[in-house]
Order: structure tokens, then C-alpha cells, then sequence
């Protein structure tokens, strides 16, 4: 056999061999890591298009246990499952006996892996010890995903992710960069296997909103969602932000170095008395005073940035730079802490917690565990919400549209059971795959029959501003809903003047440096389209980077204005016959790039 048709064998990716067969040659390293043979951390994976073979035994490689399947059988028997029931074995005899083992991702490609033991065939290879362990941490955490569209997971996690809630109980002593904590977080009624394994629920990120799928005279279309003002002065939804700031006095070569204190009015780039009238004596802000935007929070002195410039009388005049911390842009609140520390390098460090509420407003965003996101787009008065005949006013409206056009019937589930679970007083079970969905609506349908209400979760609700009875029966239920990071507030930016690009002279970009919002090429065209010409000139020009230049009539190079000889001259040819245009800075720029590959641009005027 040639080179070329053998298999060869890579160790961690390093080449060590060739074998004939690679499957077989797979197979056999498989066959003794089960019989205990060779260690049970070691996967190979053949791949068949270019015939290889990748043993992978480096550190840090995700690996998951499944069940191993053998002429169309399981190897964990009934007997064995017993035995793990009374505890005889544990989870680790299992896979010193090969009836369980642990692939990587490359191995994973080799198996035909069967989700419940009804769907083995001759050909399956392996069992999921639990149908939900085909989902991650995250999905399995939520209720119901599997009568979700698979598309959804990938959301689902993302919300999980940015929830607000408590994400360490001691919260207090910690200055991290961003903090959000939920004012008063709940369990969720419906939760999952794995919810309580984790005891996620000591870690509890939203609160049970009873949800109505009703519109409200259009202000929920699409995504957005109805909040009841009642819930929110109840405190559904409110949260504290936590932002920390913080400086060192470093030391420079030379010996000098930065000091903590109010900077004299002799300070390069000094603020006025004003910014600086909440620091105490040392220069640092005190705790509960009242900040807002452009505020200093740590006054600091700083040596200038180059070496100071000899007096006329040979003697060097010590000057200093204001290199205050200030406030955010757009930012405001309460000092909640102070702290005072050391470096490693016994050089002293302060460092500032604001606290802010959020209190739930429109354009605040809110998604439950089915990926059902919405921003708020009315907060409606108790009085004028919808009511059910025995009083209940539900905290939120949700589109109907927007659970059939995204199939995430999950979300109905959650609101029909958490519904029950309310009736009995108790939490209730939504692990992935646990029930058929059959079983699950006859008995939480039972249970709300038992309680006077419809099976199927409809009730008669009622018009707040008319007192009428709306014509149809709305589904309500109680549904595990999560305030989001992404919040108005947080998100809020607005410009006038402010500084530039000192390259392109445009506008600053991003919230911090109070710089504009981008009016890119497709903004542009919907201009172009409407015919707004003058507008577009206003946006990309006068808003923008409006330049005035000299430009030559004899060679078309731009020149400049001498205001010795009071009189504008171009370098390149000599000629004083110059006329001023009004351009972009950005066009000048690219002339003088272009200029610098040693090609000379110019530009050719249609006379008056």
C-alpha cells in the first residue's frame, strides 16, 4: 500500500504514525479504554474524508458521558439501575465497567447516539443518559424548550445571560465594574430538574408576572409589552445599578508621582471651583451626596506630561495637570461607598460605588425563558388595565401574534401550569422532556377545573376605561419573566456640539466621549431616496466636517492662505491664483494619503 492511501495517526495533533485501517485501528483503542486497558480520559475520532485518526488526550476538552449501545441494546440493564437505586454502585463503577464513558466533540462525530432507549436500532452506537442532557446548562435551566423552535435556544441562553438578579449575596463589599441587583427577586414557579440541582434559586433573576395575551389599543405592537403602573409601584421589575470607578497615584520616572487632592486653580486643565465643590479636603468624595454628570469623584494632580521648560531664571517652575475622575456622560446617582487600599506596589488606590435606581420605563426591556423579548411600550394605570371577574389586573400584556408567528408554545405551557401551580400553592415541574404535553394540560387542567376556572386557561376579562366585557375569552396565566440589562437609560445619548476626531475632524463615536450617532451609507441612500438633498448636505457637511481650502487654478493642488503677505499661494507651482471651496475634512484627508504614495491629485474647477 502507498503512502498516500495509509491512515495516518495524530497524538494531541502531532503526527506519530500510519496505520492500514483507521476504523478498525479506532475501534480496537475504543474496545480497550472500555476493558480498562488504557486510561478512560483518552478519545480518538476517525475521519473518514481524510482518513485519519486524532487521539486527543490535552487538558481543558469538554467532555459529556453517554450510554454505550452494543448489538442494539443498552449496557445499562434494569438490574443495573436497581443496584443504583439502592445505592449498591455509584456513577463511577459505571464507567470503570464500561457501561458508560465520555466523549469529547471530534469523538462525538463517530456515534449515532439514540435519545431514548424505544429509538436503538442495530446501528446506534449510543444512549443519552437523559434526554435533556442533548441541552446545555443554560436551556435546561428554563421550562419547557422542547416545544420551543430550536432557533430560539440560542436567544433563550443570551436573555438568561443578561438577566438582572443577585449575582452574589455579598454584593455590598465588592466594587465590580457593573452591578445590577433585582429589588425583589422570586423562585419561578414552573422550574426544572437542573434548576434545583444548581440551586439556581439562591441566585433568583426575575419575578412571576401574571400575563394576559391581549393587545391594548396598538401600543403593544410586535414586541412591545403593556406594564400595569400598580405592579410597578409594587416593585415588579425595579433595580439598583452599581457602577465602580477607581485610580492609583502612580509614580513616574524621576521620582515623581500623582497625588490624591482638590487640584490648585494653577493646574493644567482645570475644571473650576464648581466641578470640584462635593470633594472633602483629601480630594475624595464622601458617601450619599447626590452626583450627576461631569461631577469629580476623585480629584488628582498628575506631573506634566513632558519635561518641565527652563525659566528665565535657570530655575524650573514645578507645574501640575488635572487628571481628575469625573462622572460619566449621561450618568447620575448616589455615592454608595468609598474605598481607600494599597497596590502591590504600596501605591494607594481609591476606589468610588454609585448606586442608581432603575425603575422600569418605557423602552425597558423584558423576556421570559421562551425568548418571548419585548420593550415596554406603555405603562397603563391600574384602574384602566383589564380585569378578570374575581379582580385580578394582570402585570403585563402580551401580543397574541407574537407566540404563533415564533411556535414558542412553551410559553403557553408555562402560563397554563404556573397558572395551576398558583391554585395549589406550590412549584411545579418543567423539566425538558419530563411529560407529554397530553398529560401535562389534562392535569393542570384538572386542577384549575377544581378551582373554578376554564381548563384551557381563558377567562372573561373586563375594560378598565369602559367597564365593558371584551367579546372573546383572553388566555391569562403566570409566567417567569426577567428585566434585562439593555435599558433606556443606559442606552439614552443625545449631541449638539461637542468634541472631534482630531484625524477626520468628525465627530467622536460612542456614549463616553459624547460623540454623535453614526449616519451611515444606508441612511444616506434613504435621503437620496426621499430627494432631501439639502438635508443630506446639513448631516454629512455642516454637522460634520465642513472645511475650507484654497485650491490652485493653474495646477489644481491646494494651497493656503499667507496672512503675512495677506494673500493665498500655492506651493507647488507659485501661483497666487487660488479660489476658497467648501469641502469635506475627510477629502482633504484622502488627497494628502494620496499624495503620499507620490501621486499628485488635482482638482479641476468649472469656472462661475
Amino acid at each position: 500500500m502507498m503512502a498516500e492511501e495509509k491512515c495516518y495517526v495524530y497524538l494531541n495533533g502531532k503526527p506519530m504514525g500510519n496505520v492500514e485501517n483507521g476504523r478498525a485501528f479506532a475501534q480496537e483503542i475504543r474496545k480497550n479504554r472500555r476493558m480498562g486497558l488504557i486510561s478512560g480520559e483518552v478519545n480518538v475520532a476517525y475521519n473518514k474524508k481524510l482518513n485519519e485518526v486524532h487521539i486527543l488526550t490535552d487538558r481543558g476538552r469538554p467532555r459529556k458521558p453517554y450510554i454505550i449501545v452494543e448489538n442494539g441494546a443498552s449496557k445499562l440493564t434494569e438490574e443495573l439501575k436497581e443496584k443504583l437505586r439502592n445505592k449498591e454502585i455509584d456513577f463511577n463503577y459505571l464507567i470503570r465497567r464500561g457501561v458508560i464513558e465520555y466523549l469529547d466533540a471530534e469523538e462525538e462525530e463517530n456515534i449515532l447516539c439514540a435519545l431514548t432507549e424505544s429509538e436503538i436500532t442495530q446501528k446506534t452506537t449510543h444512549l443519552e443518559i437523559d434526554p435533556a442532557s442533548n441541552l446545555s446548562i443554560i436551556i435546561n435551566s428554563g421550562v419547557y424548550p422542547e416545544y420551543d423552535t430550536i432557533g430560539k435556544h440560542g436567544l433563550i441562553s443570551n436573555f438568561i445571560k443578561q438577566s438582572q438578579g443577585v449575582y452574589a449575596l455579598n454584593f455590598k463589599n465588592r466594587f465590580d465594574a457593573r452591578a445590577y441587583i433585582l429589588y425583589y427577586p422570586q423562585q419561578p414557579i414552573v422550574n426544572s430538574v437542573t434548576y434545583r440541582a444548581l440551586k439556581l434559586g439562591r441566585h433568583a433573576s426575575g419575578q412571576n408576572f401574571v400575563v394576559a395575551l391581549s393587545t391594548y389599543y396598538g401600543y403593544n405592537m410586535q414586541d412591545a409589552v403593556i406594564l400595569n403602573r400598580g405592579a410597578i409601584d409594587r416593585g415588579l421589575g425595579r433595580s439598583m445599578f452599581y457602577r465602580s470607578y477607581s485610580d492609583e497615584e502612580r509614580r513616574y520616572p524621576g521620582g515623581q508621582q500623582d497625588h490624591f487632592k482638590i487640584p490648585p486653580a494653577t493646574a493644567e486643565g482645570y475644571l473650576g471651583e464648581h466641578a470640584y465643590a462635593k470633594l472633602s479636603e483629601d480630594g475624595i468624595i464622601e458617601p450619599e451626596q447626590q452626583v450627576k454628570e461631569g461631577d469629580v469623584l476623585i480629584g488628582k494632580i498628575s506631573p506634566p506630561r513632558f519635561l518641565e521648560e527652563q525659566t528665565s531664571f535657570g530655575l524650573s517652575e514645578e507645574k501640575t495637570r488635572d487628571n481628575s475622575v469625573k462622572l460619566r456622560t449621561g450618568e447620575q446617582g448616589v455615592i454608595d461607598s468609598v474605598a481607600l487600599s494599597e497596590s502591590t506596589g504600596a501605591t494607594k488606590i481609591v476606589k468610588v460605588r454609585i448606586r442608581s435606581e432603575k425603575i422600569p420605563e418605557l423602552g425597558d426591556k423584558f423576556a421570559s425563558r421562551q425568548a418571548q423579548k419585548g420593550v415596554v411600550g406603555l405603562i397603563v394605570n391600574q384602574e384602566d388595565m383589564p380585569f378578570s371577574e374575581s379582580g385580578i389586573v394582570p402585570d403585563l400584556l402580551l401580543n397574541p401574534h407574537s407566540v404563533g408567528g415564533r411556535t414558542t408554545v412553551g410559553h403557553m405551557m408555562e402560563m397554563l401550569v404556573g397558572k395551576a401551580a398558583s391554585m395549589e400553592g406550590k412549584t411545579s415541574d418543567g423539566t425538558p422532556f419530563a411529560t407529554k404535553g397530553s398529560e401535562l394540560l389534562k392535569r393542570y387542567g384538572d386542577i384549575l377545573e377544581g378551582n373554578g376556572f376554564d381548563r384551557f386557561g381563558d377567562e372573561w376579562l373586563y375594560d378598565g376605561t369602559t367597564g365593558r366585557r371584551f367579546e372573546a375569552r383572553i388566555f391569562t396565566g403566570v409566567v417567569y419573566y426577567k428585566k434585562l440589562m439593555q435599558m433606556v437609560s443606559a442606552k439614552l445619548q443625545v449631541r449638539g456640539r461637542g468634541p472631534v476626531q482630531i484625524l477626520t475632524h468628525q465627530p467622536t463615536e460612542g456614549k463616553p466621549r459624547s460623540g454623535g450617532l453614526r449616519f451611515g451609507e444606508m441612511e444616506r441612500d434613504a435621503l437620496v431616496g426621499h430627494g432631501a438633498s439639502l438635508l443630506l448636505k446639513e448631516r454629512m457637511l455642516y454637522q460634520s466636517d465642513k472645511s475650507e481650502i484654497w485650491v490652485c487654478q493653474n495646477c489644481g493642488d491646494v494651497g493656503y492662505m499667507d496672512y503675512v503677505k495677506n494673500r493665498p499661494i500655492c506651493l507647488t507651482c507659485g501661483s497666487t491664483d487660488l479660489k476658497q471651496v467648501e469641502i469635506s475634512y475627510a477629502f482633504k484627508l484622502l488627497l494628502d494619503e494620496i499624495k503620499s504614495l507620490h501621486i499628485l491629485p488635482r482638482i479641476r474647477m468649472k469656472s462661475e
